[in-house]
């Protein structure tokens, strides 16, 4: 998201973030099996946990990809780590589930579907420019929508959608 964009905002609670994983594991549930589960971090940390717990996968690893240095702007893509070697022997992915938080312009993807082509991508969210690169996902938002994920946010007064409705 650009700061030419509106400024929608999508700010998601820890309750509705688990809910919203468990969504996601229900549908993941009619696919697979899965032998692992990559996660890309960081946000694909903690629905990665949950569906892992709720699937009885144990074997978790980690795509590390920086894409948004500054919290606001999605800039050049930086591998910090790739997939091991044990994971990447599962066939190309097959067998392999990849989680997400959330698919933006499916630049992240991209590069993951690159490294395990044939496995299952999932995400908790998606927005249309990145959506046809997901199998699965949960609730789509609008391009211009900005999710505040509950490890980013902290207790603060939320301000009507309405410009200058009182509170």
């Amino acid at each position: 998201m650009n700061d030419t964009a509106s400024n929608k905002a999508f700010p998601v609670s820890w309750d509705q973030f688990h809910r919203d994983a468990r969504a996601l594991t229900w549908r993941l549930s009619g696919f697979g099996p899965f032998e692992a589960i990559v996660c890309i971090t960081r946000g694909g940390m903690v629905p990665a946990a949950i569906v892992a717990r709720e699937l009885g996968i144990r074997v978790i690893e980690t795509v590390c990809i920086a894409s948004y240095h500054d919290y606001k702007n999605q800039t050049g893509l930086q591998v910090l780590k790739g997939i091991s070697e044990s994971v990447l022997k599962l066939g190309d992915g097959s067998g392999v589930l990849v989680i997400d938080d959330l698919v933006d312009t499916g630049q992240t993807a991209k590069i993951v579907r690159e490294m395990l082509p044939r496995a299952h991508f999932a995400t908790v969210y998606a927005k249309p420019l990145g959506r046809p690169l997901v199998d699965t996902f949960i609730t789509e938002v609008s391009q211009d929508t900005w999710i505040y994920f509950p490890w980013d946010l902290g207790l603060a007064f939320q301000a009507p959608i309405a410009k200058g409705v009182a509170g």
